[in-house]
């Protein structure tokens, strides 16, 4: 019989799994079309590959991996032709969970946006753009926390990974992407202070502009 310290352990696994799948998908370090091969990743991460099972059922509703029958599990395409309706969705509830975040002041989270808003805007221009992808999507992800909406928050995650995904395939036509990551130092401030609708307005610009800058790449 298995034991509930067995249990939660096996979940605690599983939740590590995924999310370390997860940001190696989102960053392409797992191809877009490549095959996800259990046994390899399960000694990779040094765990059995149930947790490694689990976590690729739940990556496949995030739309970053698929299986077939008979054929196994790959990591999805990059369809640049989803930037419209993804963007479309973000438009609308990046502004909401702005504006919600800037309603609780960040909330439980004060602190630690406190700290990264103050590590964006030390950041050097010229770290690996690879570190400052992973500084948009840390952000990205306190912001929709803050909001205190878990419906909200899982649905702009997803979003935020597909369009992740997009940005990278285009990152090395991109000339600077410093100013894109820096302009959350502003919206973070604006969260801290409650200025919720103006808040709402930045993250609003955000989304547009970074359409603008992947379809200018393309």
């Amino acid at each position: 019989m298995t034991s509930t310290t067995e249990i939660a352990s096996t979940e605690s696994m599983a939740e590590r799994s995924y999310r370390i799948l997860r940001d190696r998908l989102i960053m392409l370090d797992i191809a877009p079309g490549d095959p996800i091969n259990e046994a390899a990743l399960a000694a990779d991460l040094d765990m059995g590959r149930t947790p490694i099972r689990e976590a690729l059922k739940r990556l496949e509703v995030d739309h970053l991996v698929v299986s077939y029958p008979r054929r196994g599990t790959f990591a999805t395409g990059v369809d640049i032709t989803e930037l419209a309706a993804i963007s479309e969705m973000r438009q609308v509830l990046e502004p909401l969970a702005a504006q919600r975040a800037a309603e609780n002041r960040g909330g439980t989270l004060r602190e630690e946006l406190q700290i990264t808003m103050a590590a964006i805007r030390a950041l050097d221009p010229e770290r690996e753009r690879r570190q400052l992808m992973e500084y948009d999507l840390e952000v990205h992800r306190l912001i929709y926390r803050a909001a205190q909406n878990h419906h909200l928050e899982e649905t702009l995650v997803r979003l935020d990974n597909l369009a992740t995904r997009i940005w990278c395939l285009v990152l090395d036509r991109l000339p600077d992407i410093h100013d894109h990551i820096s302009e959350h130092a502003n919206l973070i401030d604006l969260i801290l202070s409650g200025q919720a609708e103006e808040a709402s307005r930045v993250a609003a610009e955000h989304v547009v502009s970074f359409e603008q800058t992947v379809r200018a790449a393309l």
